[in-house]
């Protein structure tokens, strides 16, 4: 499927669900970031995302931080390393954006399950005790 019948398929909550697995998030995210931009790129990715969940009757399956942190990282590989090739040879240089529990580098198990970061962004403390009150 081409870029432009990807990005098409998941706007229009026509890509079947069985079809967007973890590197088509990545890709979607990739295709968007190169497109838009970085803000303007989250957005479209975000909105995107809410709609296609809520059309396959999971509306509370959009992640908000994970959502960002992905973008964020697609974002600071494609602005520092470039995106010559296209997709294929971007996850070729990038192999570990494709891991799943790439963020478990970034956040603890309990952060990325709660409902807080599901809702919104959420950065994870380096160091709890240094919390503000």
């Amino acid at each position: 499927m081409t870029d432009d019948a990807f990005l098409d398929a998941l706007e229009d909550t026509t890509l079947p669900e069985r079809s967007f697995q973890h590197r088509d998030h990545l890709r979607a995210g990739y295709l968007y970031l190169r497109r838009d931009g970085f803000f303007a790129g989250m957005g479209a990715m975000a909105a995107a995302l809410r709609r296609y969940a809520a059309a396959h009757g999971k509306p509370d399956r959009y992640h908000e931080t994970l959502t960002v942190a992905y973008l964020t990282l697609i974002n600071e590989r494609l602005r520092l390393g470039g995106d010559a090739g296209g997709f294929d040879a971007f996850i070729a240089r990038n192999p570990d954006l494709a891991a799943p529990d790439l963020l478990e580098r970034f956040y603890r198990h309990e952060t990325l399950s709660s409902q807080r970061a599901r809702q919104v962004f959420v950065l994870e403390e380096a160091h709890p005790s240094s919390r503000a009150r």
